[in-house]
Order: C-alpha cells, then structure tokens, then sequence
C-alpha cells in the first residue's frame, strides 16, 4: 500500500511540474546557431560617452554581456537588447529571466514598437554574485522612462506595443561588469 501510494504522488508530482513548464513561453534561449543575430548593443557612445558593453553568446549556450562602465564625457549606460520583432505581449503576463551577475543592479527595459527618443519601460534587477537566479517581472510593473528618469502620467503600457527588451546597466559606478543569461521565458 505504501510502495503505490508513492508511486502515485511521484506521477502527480511529475505531471504537476510538466504541466507548470508547460505554461511558460520560452521567448530567447541561446541555443541556436543563430542566437546572436537577434541583439545589439547600445552604449553611451550615442550621446559622447566611451562606456564599453559587448556581447557574445558562451560555449554554454548563454548570453554574456560584459564591459566596462565609464562615466566620462556625461556617460554610464551600456546595454544590451533584442533587434525589434513581435513579442506577443499580453495584459498579465510575468516575465522571467534566468541569470547570474556580479552583484551589481541592472535594468531590464522592454522598448515600444512606437520610437521615442531613449524611451523604455524600465524594472531593476537585482543580481547576487556569481549565482544563478530567476528573476520575475510582472508587466504591468515596468515604469516608463526617458533618459533615465521616470516619467510621471505616462499611462500604463499596452504589451501588444512591446517590440525589444533588454538589459542595461547605468548605476553610476565605474569598473567592468558581467551579466550572463541562459534564457527569458514568459508567464
């Protein structure tokens, strides 16, 4: 009577956690060959500062994005992003990222479809030295943002309008950086 009793909560927990992985969208992993033509870098050099944020894709099929930040010339931002595409964003959903940092926050930005000038809605992340975790976003708690600062009666986002997201760092403080990624699923 034991011996079936175990095996039935084994398949019930077995069938709980397929069933719950099967509710995540996986929307970029780096797996394929052509994982890296889907980012970009985008760093202070656009309004004269010399930060340096690059990326590749690791033997361990993850994506490093990595760099010094530099706060010279009115600089310090380096980032990394999604070319533009259809995203599939609805009301509800969570973003979810799996990473692992230096200890330092970043910003994980997600870019409307309609361009304004450094205009992102905008959520921290807090990393935890050299280890993985899993960070969760609800979309509807992004903030918008324009060169930085938030941007007060903007309204709320529409997720259909959602084009590219990605990470940025713009801390303030000067000094190399690594964050790696090993995939972005949605909820």
């Amino acid at each position: 009577m034991k011996y079936v009793l175990l095996v039935g909560c084994l398949a019930y927990l077995m069938v709980t956690t397929v069933m719950a992985n099967e509710t995540l969208q996986t929307l970029f992993d780096f797996t394929g060959a052509d994982a890296a033509k889907e980012w970009q870098t985008v760093n202070d050099g656009v309004m004269g500062g010399v930060s340096e944020g690059k990326f590749k894709i690791t033997d361990n099929k993850t994506l490093e994005f990595f760099g010094t930040l530099s706060l010279a010339n009115n600089g310090g931002f380096a980032s990394v992003r999604t070319k533009p595409k259809k995203l599939s964003f609805e009301k509800g959903d969570t973003l979810i990222a799996k990473i692992r940092g230096d200890g330092r926050e970043y910003m994980l930005n997600l870019y409307p479809t309609k361009q304004r000038v450094a205009y992102s809605y905008r959520a921290t992340v807090q990393t935890k030295k050299d280890q993985w975790i899993e960070v969760k976003v609800p979309l509807d708690k992004f903030e918008a943002t324009s060169f930085g600062n938030v941007v007060k009666n903007a309204g709320a986002m529409k997720p259909s309008d959602v084009n590219s997201l990605g990470f940025m760092l713009g801390d303030k403080k000067a000094g190399p950086f690594k964050l790696e990624v090993e995939w972005i699923k949605l909820e």
